[in-house]
């Protein structure tokens, strides 16, 4: 004789009809909603065990270590590489340090701030850095974020994209890396305090103070606005690293005027004036503050760095000697279909005048790449070749017919 369907869940003593799933055990049944509980609890458990609390201390990675792993990835920027190297370097022993330190010195973190032109490398070497260390890291974009209450997403959503690649951890994400790229589009839209709300670029500012400073945080879970009703996930960002990238378009001329109103009165000993590509290595934070961030977020931005324009040879070494290089990415792509590519080296010297001639950085490398391999990747998994082999006739050929085609 069958055995009559349950009825209501052994756990909860919710009816059959009121749940998603029932499973049927020795004598007694359980909801799919007391499954999933249950699964939470055992994770937090086992989280917040002595033993594995012990564990979860960071390894400590020495700057020059960090420094040589980045130099697999990213081509130049030396000066950035080596004052990333040094932040994290000391941030993480923040970290371990905590609550060890015996004579009373709490060690302040140093947030960072990187001023560079699209292109040069700000995300890549903020990702490759996470991707080392081994901890939770995430992306925001400062474009998007407006002062609460408004049209836009409150700067609370940083923390919430943080959660969630740390898989809601809030242990794990308290240690990770916040990159905010586009830091410079929240600038003030004037030199003076406006007397009407400038929600999208002070307000911004102001909202961002006590994230980047360190403070307990009600982040919502999911996203979106908080509400009243909300449950809140609380979310301590004193050991959380903050790294900010902007380009900052124009500040070269602030950085010049500045340079000039120094040396008014003296003569310069052997030194001529630097050009506009070269006076990037002279920012500081006076001109990141004139350029219309306010000096309290600018003065928990500690760390000033940045990176140089990219020329024809380092574009030229980023499509073929990182790891993860251009080049190596598209002769896999048609290694899958057992056809082996070779890229003349012509072809590589057209992509980076085009990319030049668009100032386009290092991104726009992918872009005129892939306008050249378009049409041969469409064709090579029915060529039945076994190899492709591009010459600048062909590429010429094949840009002509894209968006490059026309002139800059």
């Amino acid at each position: 004789m069958a055995k009559p369907p349950a009825q209501f869940c052994s756990f909860c003593l919710r009816p059959r009809t009121e749940v998603d799933l029932l499973i049927s055990g020795h004598k007694a049944e359980i909801c799919s909603d007391c499954v999933e509980q249950a699964h939470e609890i055992v994770h937090a458990e086992r989280t917040s065990a002595p033993g594995k609390r012990a564990s979860n201390e960071l390894k400590l990675i020495k700057p020059k270590q960090i420094r040589a792993f980045l130099d697999e990835y990213v081509i130049g920027q030396d000066e950035a590489k080596i004052t990333l190297a040094v932040a994290v370097y000391n941030h993480y022993k923040r970290i371990n340090q905590a609550g060890k330190n015996k004579d009373d010195i709490e060690i302040d973190k140093s947030n960072v701030i990187l001023v560079g032109e699209t292109g040069t490398g700000k995300t890549l070497i903020a990702r490759t850095i996470a991707r080392m260390l081994n901890v939770p890291f995430c992306i925001a974009d400062a474009t998007v974020l407006t002062e609460a209450g408004y049209v836009g997403e409150d700067v609370e959503s940083v923390l919430t994209r943080l959660l969630q690649a740390a898989d809601y951890n809030v242990e794990s994400a308290q240690r990770g890396i916040v990159f905010i790229d586009e830091i410079d589009k929240i600038a003030r839209k004037g030199d003076n305090p406006s007397l009407t709300r400038d929600v999208s670029g002070e307000g911004v500012q102001q909202g961002l103070l006590k994230l980047l400073e360190g403070s307990v945080i009600g982040v919502p879970p999911q996203g979106g606005r908080k509400h009243p009703e909300q449950k809140l996930i609380q979310v301590d960002t004193r050991q959380i690293l903050f790294i900010c990238g902007g380009a900052f378009d124009g500040i070269q001329r602030r950085i010049s005027d500045r340079l000039s109103r120094q040396s008014i009165g003296f003569k310069p000993q052997g030194k001529t004036r630097p050009n506009e590509e070269d006076v990037l290595q002279y920012v500081a934070p006076q001109d990141i503050k004139s350029f219309g961030l306010i000096p309290e977020l600018v003065g928990r931005l500690p760390v000033v760095t940045y990176l140089s324009p990219l020329d024809a040879s380092a574009l030229k070494r980023i499509l073929t000697e990182p790891k993860n290089a251009l080049l190596s990415q598209y002769q896999k792509l048609l290694e899958m279909d057992n056809v082996h590519l070779k890229v003349e080296d012509e072809v590589l010297d057209l992509i980076v005048e085009k990319a030049l001639e668009y100032k386009l950085g290092a991104r726009g490398l992918r872009s005129i790449f892939e306008a050249i391999m378009r049409q041969e990747m469409f064709d090579a998994p029915d060529s039945g070749a076994s190899e492709l082999i591009i010459t600048r006739e062909m590429a010429e050929k094949r840009l002509a017919q894209s968006q490059f085609g026309s002139a800059a």
